[in-house]
């Protein structure tokens, strides 16, 4: 594959107002893209914009809208609005391009711009490369004349039209009325949608995280820290609680007593209850090399299948696709359901876990624990930029004497991060004490072949 120097596994993501996440470059991301469309087309193409509750949109939004109608593509903003939703509204309003400004989970001091096509599926690699090689070239003879310039207008509804499809994935028969729901928003992009939706189906929404500030999306809140919601639940009493991260494409739920309930969970309820009801495609599930040996013999047990791939939501759909599926996702809960949503959908998943919930007649911690979770642990390994450990021999070595001591009761998973200079040293086993010492033997050799 051409190596891309701004597109990463999910977009170009960095420190705000630091390569590449400066207006300079979202600047050219607009003028590429722009020029790129326009010669698809030859006539004045749409594009739309969303973004998450960051302080630092309000200098990555401008730049983009900058780049795109100085080539001749009309503009429509949404102002805050979940990544699922954006997708959703890049096909339903025939653009021919739709961006996202978020850093998902990530801290305030962080951005990112994801794009998707006219479909609502991300862009594919050769159009990020072919938007990569404009931003290399030239781009002044792109330009269009004073008059031929791209309008700009907000779309005041945008809230308003995700409210109404998130509502229609829920059955129609059922209702949300006697129960009580602590969602947390993360102070992201969901933080008025989601409230409303479960609102409007007839919960007692308990609200955390609905108050943006430009700094404080995910800080302390959201679906990466799920103790927010968990304390919410029993402080309130609730049934059930909801977290999502800043984009709200990704959803951690808890049931009444404040235990978690991670993705792998979410899709083992999902999962047997579209079963159940003959609506589950594929023959199974599509999870990442992350997902839990436990979550793999639920559905063996079944007659199910859980096929594999790399981490990244972006090759679970790519997958899904391939083979018919309507249900897959990553442990870290973003959960892809293709009837309803080209991408994850933190929001809608959970509303499917609802359903499951109203339909069964049970506690929320009685649908919990589908499986038992083999004992799995992943530790976080940081190196110097630049550096290479996965090709040292030290960390082969290590890798291999893991798997090796396993013999077929488990796996080993080290891989690098596709977004930060980490590698991700995973093990799972049914003997929790081995599993903690290999991985700790790996870190430990990944931490001697590129020490920061």
């Amino acid at each position: 594959m051409t190596k891309r120097n701004y597109f990463g596994t999910d977009g170009i993501r960095g420190q705000a107002n630091s390569y590449p996440m400066t207006a300079e470059v979202a600047l050219r991301v607009g003028l590429a893209a722009g020029k790129l469309f326009r010669r698809d087309h030859g006539r004045r193409p749409l594009v739309v914009i969303g973004k998450d509750t960051r302080l630092s949109g309000y200098m990555v939004e401008p730049a983009l809208v900058a780049g795109f109608t100085s080539m001749g593509m009309d503009v429509r903003l949404f102002g805050p609005l979940p990544t699922p939703a954006v997708a959703m509204m890049t096909r339903s309003m025939r653009a021919d391009l739709g961006v996202m400004i978020s850093a998902s989970h990530n801290a305030y001091s962080d951005n990112g711009i994801k794009l998707f096509g006219p479909d609502g599926y991300k862009l594919s690699d050769d159009r990020e490369i072919e938007i990569e090689r404009n931003m290399h070239e030239g781009l002044q003879e792109g330009l269009v004349a004073p008059a031929d310039l791209g309008r700009v207008q907000r779309v005041d509804d945008s809230q308003a039209r995700y409210v109404e499809i998130a509502k229609a994935t829920f059955p129609r028969r059922l209702s949300l009325n006697g129960l009580r729901i602590v969602i947390d928003c993360a102070n992201g992009a969901g933080y008025k949608v989601a409230p409303a939706v479960l609102y409007e189906l007839g919960a007692e929404v308990i609200k955390v995280g609905v108050d943006p500030n430009g700094f404080n999306i995910n800080e302390e809140c959201g679906s990466t820290y799920p103790a927010a919601m968990a304390n919410a639940v029993r402080e309130y009493r609730a049934d059930i609680g909801i977290a999502l991260d800043g984009d709200a494409d990704r959803v951690t739920i808890c049931d009444e007593t404040g235990q978690v309930v991670d993705g792998d969970q979410i899709m083992a309820i999902v999962a047997g209850a579209w079963a159940r009801e003959d609506r589950l495609k594929g023959g199974g599930v599509v999870a990442t090399v992350m997902s839990n040996l436990g979550l793999e013999r639920f559905m063996t047990g079944r007659g199910l299948k859980l096929e594999r791939t790399p981490v990244g939501d972006r090759h679970v759909m790519e997958r899904m696709k391939a083979g018919g599926f309507n249900l897959g996702g990553e442990q870290s809960g973003h959960v892809i359901l293709s009837d309803f949503s080209t991408t994850g959908d933190g929001l809608i998943a959970a509303l499917q876990v609802l359903a499951v919930l109203v339909e069964s007649g049970q506690p929320m911690s009685a649908l919990a624990r589908q499986f038992d979770p083999v004992p799995q642990l992943l530790e976080n390994v940081r190196f110097a930029k630049g550096g290479k450990p996965l090709e040292h021999a030290g960390v082969k070595a290590a890798i291999a004497a893991a798997e090796q001591r396993l013999n077929g009761g488990g796996r080993v998973l080290v891989r690098a991060s596709g977004t930060e200079p980490l590698i991700r040293v995973m093990a799972e086993g049914d003997d929790e004490a081995l599993v903690a010492e290999l991985v700790k033997e790996i870190a430990g050799a990944v931490k001697a072949a590129a020490p920061i």
